[in-house]
Protein backbone atom coordinates (compact mmCIF):
# COMPACT_ATOMS: atom_id res chain seq x y z
CA UNK A 1 0.00 0.00 0.00
CA UNK A 2 1.34 3.45 -0.91
CA UNK A 3 1.96 5.75 1.99
CA UNK A 4 -0.09 8.85 2.76
CA UNK A 5 1.91 12.05 3.04
CA UNK A 6 1.38 14.11 6.18
CA UNK A 7 2.42 17.55 7.36
CA UNK A 8 3.12 18.63 10.93
CA UNK A 9 2.69 22.27 11.96
CA UNK A 10 4.67 23.04 15.10
CA UNK A 11 8.35 22.22 15.55
CA UNK A 12 8.43 22.09 19.35
CA UNK A 13 8.60 18.98 21.52
CA UNK A 14 5.26 17.50 20.46
CA UNK A 15 5.69 18.17 16.75
CA UNK A 16 9.24 16.84 16.67
CA UNK A 17 8.38 13.69 18.62
CA UNK A 18 5.44 13.06 16.30
CA UNK A 19 7.71 13.45 13.26
CA UNK A 20 10.09 10.84 14.68
CA UNK A 21 7.19 8.47 15.35
CA UNK A 22 5.84 8.86 11.82
CA UNK A 23 9.25 8.08 10.36
CA UNK A 24 10.17 5.29 12.75
CA UNK A 25 6.89 3.51 13.48
CA UNK A 26 4.40 4.05 10.67
CA UNK A 27 4.08 1.75 7.68
CA UNK A 28 1.30 3.85 6.15
CA UNK A 29 2.41 7.48 6.64
CA UNK A 30 5.36 9.48 5.37
CA UNK A 31 6.52 12.97 6.15
CA UNK A 32 5.56 15.48 3.47
CA UNK A 33 6.32 18.68 5.38
CA UNK A 34 7.51 19.92 8.77
CA UNK A 35 6.36 23.48 9.45
CA UNK A 36 7.58 26.04 11.97
CA UNK A 37 8.19 29.74 12.48
CA UNK A 38 11.60 29.66 14.18
CA UNK A 39 14.42 29.05 11.67
CA UNK A 40 16.75 28.10 14.54
CA UNK A 41 14.50 25.53 16.22
CA UNK A 42 15.99 22.14 17.02
CA UNK A 43 13.00 20.46 15.42
CA UNK A 44 13.56 22.11 12.04
CA UNK A 45 17.26 21.36 12.18
CA UNK A 46 16.55 17.71 12.93
CA UNK A 47 14.00 17.51 10.12
CA UNK A 48 16.49 18.93 7.65
CA UNK A 49 19.07 16.34 8.68
CA UNK A 50 16.47 13.61 8.14
CA UNK A 51 15.63 14.87 4.67
CA UNK A 52 12.12 16.05 5.50
CA UNK A 53 10.82 19.03 3.46
CA UNK A 54 10.64 22.02 5.82
CA UNK A 55 9.52 25.63 5.98
CA UNK A 56 10.03 28.25 8.68
CA UNK A 57 7.25 30.44 7.26
CA UNK A 58 4.40 28.85 9.19
CA UNK A 59 1.04 28.09 7.62
CA UNK A 60 1.67 30.38 4.65
CA UNK A 61 4.90 28.54 3.93
CA UNK A 62 3.09 25.19 4.03
CA UNK A 63 0.37 26.36 1.64
CA UNK A 64 3.04 27.50 -0.81
CA UNK A 65 5.24 24.37 -0.62
CA UNK A 66 5.63 22.23 -3.73
CA UNK A 67 3.70 19.03 -3.19
CA UNK A 68 1.17 20.53 -0.74
CA UNK A 69 -1.63 19.13 -2.90
CA UNK A 70 -0.30 15.61 -2.25
CA UNK A 71 -0.54 15.92 1.54
CA UNK A 72 -3.54 14.03 2.90
CA UNK A 73 -3.44 14.74 6.63
CA UNK A 74 -2.15 17.74 8.60
CA UNK A 75 -1.27 17.56 12.30
CA UNK A 76 -1.42 20.83 14.24
CA UNK A 77 0.91 20.86 17.25
CA UNK A 78 0.97 24.60 17.87
CA UNK A 79 -1.46 26.33 20.25
CA UNK A 80 -5.18 26.64 20.77
CA UNK A 81 -5.08 30.28 19.67
CA UNK A 82 -3.21 29.56 16.44
CA UNK A 83 -5.25 26.50 15.56
CA UNK A 84 -8.44 28.38 14.63
CA UNK A 85 -6.63 30.19 11.82
CA UNK A 86 -4.81 27.07 10.70
CA UNK A 87 -7.99 24.99 10.65
CA UNK A 88 -9.93 27.47 8.52
CA UNK A 89 -7.22 27.57 5.86
CA UNK A 90 -6.64 23.81 5.86
CA UNK A 91 -10.34 22.99 5.62
CA UNK A 92 -10.62 25.38 2.67
CA UNK A 93 -7.76 23.43 1.06
CA UNK A 94 -9.60 20.15 1.64
CA UNK A 95 -7.15 18.74 4.20
CA UNK A 96 -8.19 16.55 7.09
CA UNK A 97 -6.74 17.94 10.33
CA UNK A 98 -5.66 16.19 13.54
CA UNK A 99 -5.52 18.80 16.29
CA UNK A 100 -3.08 18.26 19.17
CA UNK A 101 -4.01 21.58 20.81
CA UNK A 102 -6.91 22.07 23.27
CA UNK A 103 -8.79 24.24 20.74
CA UNK A 104 -11.51 21.60 20.33
CA UNK A 105 -12.94 22.90 17.06
CA UNK A 106 -13.65 19.35 15.95
CA UNK A 107 -15.03 16.38 17.91
CA UNK A 108 -13.03 15.06 20.85
CA UNK A 109 -11.27 11.83 19.89
CA UNK A 110 -9.74 9.23 22.20
CA UNK A 111 -8.63 6.31 20.00
CA UNK A 112 -9.55 3.53 22.41
CA UNK A 113 -13.01 5.00 23.04
CA UNK A 114 -14.61 6.75 20.06
CA UNK A 115 -12.26 7.04 17.08
CA UNK A 116 -14.38 4.99 14.68
CA UNK A 117 -17.33 7.36 15.16
CA UNK A 118 -15.37 10.36 13.84
CA UNK A 119 -13.22 9.05 11.00
CA UNK A 120 -15.03 11.25 8.49
CA UNK A 121 -14.71 14.48 10.47
CA UNK A 122 -12.64 17.24 8.81
CA UNK A 123 -11.01 18.07 12.17
CA UNK A 124 -10.33 15.60 14.98
CA UNK A 125 -9.27 16.94 18.37
CA UNK A 126 -6.93 14.90 20.56
CA UNK A 127 -8.34 16.50 23.75
CA UNK A 128 -5.33 16.81 26.12
CA UNK A 129 -2.63 14.57 27.54
CA UNK A 130 -4.67 14.16 30.73
CA UNK A 131 -7.74 13.36 28.68
CA UNK A 132 -5.97 10.72 26.60
CA UNK A 133 -4.69 9.06 29.76
CA UNK A 134 -7.84 9.15 31.88
CA UNK A 135 -10.94 9.25 29.67
CA UNK A 136 -10.49 5.58 28.65
CA UNK A 137 -10.79 4.68 32.34
CA UNK A 138 -13.94 6.76 32.82
CA UNK A 139 -15.42 5.16 29.69
CA UNK A 140 -14.54 1.70 30.98
CA UNK A 141 -16.38 2.31 34.26
CA UNK A 142 -19.32 3.87 32.40
CA UNK A 143 -19.59 0.76 30.23
CA UNK A 144 -20.51 -1.20 33.36
CA UNK A 145 -22.59 1.30 35.35
CA UNK A 146 -23.73 4.94 34.98
CA UNK A 147 -21.06 7.37 36.21
CA UNK A 148 -22.50 10.33 38.13
CA UNK A 149 -19.17 12.09 38.64
CA UNK A 150 -15.60 11.66 37.42
CA UNK A 151 -12.57 13.64 38.52
CA UNK A 152 -9.06 13.33 37.14
CA UNK A 153 -5.74 14.67 38.38
CA UNK A 154 -2.86 14.73 35.90
CA UNK A 155 0.60 15.28 37.37
CA UNK A 156 3.40 15.96 34.89
CA UNK A 157 7.03 16.91 35.22
CA UNK A 158 7.46 20.66 35.05
CA UNK A 159 10.31 20.16 32.57
CA UNK A 160 7.93 18.42 30.16
CA UNK A 161 5.59 21.43 30.07
CA UNK A 162 6.81 23.73 27.34
CA UNK A 163 5.56 27.22 26.46
CA UNK A 164 2.57 25.84 24.54
CA UNK A 165 1.43 23.68 27.45
CA UNK A 166 1.83 26.50 29.94
CA UNK A 167 -0.06 28.93 27.72
CA UNK A 168 -2.97 26.50 27.46
CA UNK A 169 -3.52 25.54 31.12
CA UNK A 170 -7.04 27.02 31.21
CA UNK A 171 -7.95 25.31 27.96
CA UNK A 172 -6.53 22.06 29.35
CA UNK A 173 -8.86 22.01 32.34
CA UNK A 174 -11.92 23.14 30.39
CA UNK A 175 -11.38 20.81 27.44
CA UNK A 176 -10.59 17.79 29.61
CA UNK A 177 -13.59 18.39 31.87
CA UNK A 178 -15.94 18.56 28.89
CA UNK A 179 -14.43 15.49 27.25
CA UNK A 180 -14.82 13.47 30.48
CA UNK A 181 -18.54 13.99 29.97
CA UNK A 182 -18.85 13.89 26.17
CA UNK A 183 -16.45 11.00 25.54
CA UNK A 184 -16.04 9.32 28.92
CA UNK A 185 -19.76 9.21 29.57
CA UNK A 186 -19.80 10.77 33.05
CA UNK A 187 -22.72 12.98 34.00
CA UNK A 188 -20.26 15.50 35.44
CA UNK A 189 -16.50 15.87 35.10
CA UNK A 190 -13.63 17.78 36.65
CA UNK A 191 -9.97 17.99 35.63
CA UNK A 192 -6.91 19.19 37.53
CA UNK A 193 -3.34 19.47 36.23
CA UNK A 194 -0.24 19.63 38.44
CA UNK A 195 3.18 20.72 37.17
CA UNK A 196 5.61 18.88 39.42
CA UNK A 197 9.04 20.59 39.78
CA UNK A 198 10.69 17.56 41.43
CA UNK A 199 14.24 16.64 40.44
CA UNK A 200 14.89 14.24 38.90
CA UNK A 201 11.69 14.74 36.90
CA UNK A 202 8.89 12.27 37.63
CA UNK A 203 7.04 10.19 35.07
CA UNK A 204 3.50 11.33 34.30
CA UNK A 205 1.01 10.14 36.91
CA UNK A 206 -2.77 10.25 36.61
CA UNK A 207 -5.44 9.56 39.18
CA UNK A 208 -9.04 8.86 38.18
CA UNK A 209 -11.94 8.98 40.62
CA UNK A 210 -15.36 7.79 39.49
CA UNK A 211 -18.63 7.61 41.40
CA UNK A 212 -20.88 5.12 39.66
CA UNK A 213 -24.09 3.27 40.41
CA UNK A 214 -23.80 0.23 42.65
CA UNK A 215 -22.86 -2.83 40.64
CA UNK A 216 -20.51 -5.82 40.68
CA UNK A 217 -17.04 -4.49 41.63
CA UNK A 218 -15.37 -7.36 39.76
CA UNK A 219 -17.05 -6.25 36.53
CA UNK A 220 -15.75 -2.71 36.98
CA UNK A 221 -12.21 -3.91 37.65
CA UNK A 222 -12.28 -6.22 34.62
CA UNK A 223 -13.49 -3.39 32.37
CA UNK A 224 -10.74 -1.05 33.56
CA UNK A 225 -8.01 -3.66 33.13
CA UNK A 226 -9.23 -4.50 29.62
CA UNK A 227 -9.21 -0.82 28.65
CA UNK A 228 -5.68 -0.36 29.98
CA UNK A 229 -4.54 -3.21 27.76
CA UNK A 230 -6.29 -1.58 24.78
CA UNK A 231 -4.48 1.72 25.33
CA UNK A 232 -1.17 -0.09 25.78
CA UNK A 233 -1.49 -1.31 22.19
CA UNK A 234 -0.55 2.19 21.00
CA UNK A 235 1.03 3.67 24.17
CA UNK A 236 3.32 0.89 25.49
CA UNK A 237 4.32 2.92 28.58
CA UNK A 238 0.71 3.25 29.80
CA UNK A 239 0.04 1.11 32.87
CA UNK A 240 -1.76 0.73 36.16
CA UNK A 241 0.40 1.91 39.03
CA UNK A 242 -1.47 -0.34 41.46
CA UNK A 243 -4.60 -2.46 41.62
CA UNK A 244 -7.95 -0.80 40.88
CA UNK A 245 -9.67 0.23 44.10
CA UNK A 246 -13.44 -0.09 44.48
CA UNK A 247 -15.26 1.07 47.60
CA UNK A 248 -18.99 0.78 48.24
CA UNK A 249 -20.47 4.08 49.45
CA UNK A 250 -23.66 3.51 51.46
CA UNK A 251 -26.37 5.75 52.85
CA UNK A 252 -24.73 5.70 56.25
CA UNK A 253 -21.51 7.22 54.91
CA UNK A 254 -22.31 9.03 51.63
CA UNK A 255 -20.03 11.27 49.60
CA UNK A 256 -20.66 15.01 49.55
CA UNK A 257 -19.46 16.39 46.23
CA UNK A 258 -19.53 20.16 45.68
CA UNK A 259 -22.24 21.38 43.30
CA UNK A 260 -24.01 18.01 43.29
CA UNK A 261 -27.46 17.75 44.80
CA UNK A 262 -27.53 15.85 48.06
CA UNK A 263 -25.33 13.03 49.36
CA UNK A 264 -24.04 10.52 46.80
CA UNK A 265 -23.95 6.74 47.12
CA UNK A 266 -22.81 3.87 44.91
CA UNK A 267 -19.30 2.69 44.06
CA UNK A 268 -16.24 4.90 44.36
CA UNK A 269 -13.64 3.69 41.85
CA UNK A 270 -10.06 4.90 42.16
CA UNK A 271 -7.49 4.19 39.46
CA UNK A 272 -3.80 5.17 39.62
CA UNK A 273 -1.98 5.32 36.30
CA UNK A 274 1.55 5.92 35.09
CA UNK A 275 2.55 6.94 31.57
CA UNK A 276 6.18 6.45 30.58
CA UNK A 277 7.29 7.91 27.27
CA UNK A 278 8.94 5.86 24.53
CA UNK A 279 11.88 8.33 24.43
CA UNK A 280 11.84 8.62 20.64
CA UNK A 281 12.75 12.31 20.92
CA UNK A 282 11.64 13.30 24.41
CA UNK A 283 12.84 12.02 27.79
CA UNK A 284 11.03 8.95 29.12
CA UNK A 285 9.47 11.00 31.92
CA UNK A 286 7.53 13.07 29.35
CA UNK A 287 4.73 10.55 29.07
CA UNK A 288 2.26 13.43 28.87
CA UNK A 289 3.67 14.39 25.48
CA UNK A 290 4.23 10.83 24.31
CA UNK A 291 0.60 9.84 24.86
CA UNK A 292 -0.55 12.78 22.73
CA UNK A 293 1.73 11.95 19.81
CA UNK A 294 0.95 8.23 20.11
CA UNK A 295 -2.80 8.92 20.06
CA UNK A 296 -2.43 11.23 17.06
CA UNK A 297 -0.39 8.62 15.20
CA UNK A 298 -2.98 5.91 15.92
CA UNK A 299 -5.71 8.25 14.69
CA UNK A 300 -3.92 9.00 11.42
CA UNK A 301 -3.26 5.31 10.83
CA UNK A 302 -6.98 4.57 11.20
CA UNK A 303 -7.90 7.43 8.85
CA UNK A 304 -5.63 5.96 6.20
CA UNK A 305 -7.00 2.46 6.74
CA UNK A 306 -10.54 3.80 6.25
CA UNK A 307 -9.59 5.51 3.00
CA UNK A 308 -7.99 2.33 1.68
CA UNK A 309 -11.02 0.26 2.65
CA UNK A 310 -13.33 2.71 0.88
Amino acid sequence: MSRTRVAIIGTGNIGTDLMIKVMRLSQHLEMGAFVGIDPQSDGLARARRLGVPVTDQGLEGLLAMPGFDQIGIVFDATSAAAHARHDAALRAAGKQVIDLTPAALGPYVVPSVNLDAHLGAPNLNMVTCGGQATIPIVAAVASVAPVAYAEIVASIASKSAGPGTRANIDEFTETTSRAIVEVGGAARGKAIIVLNPAEPPLIMRDTVYCLCADTDPAAVIAAVEAKVAEVQAYVPGYRLKQAVQVERIGHNDPLHIPDMDGPQTGLKVTVFLEVEGAAHYLPAYAGNLDIMTSAALRTAERLVARRVAA
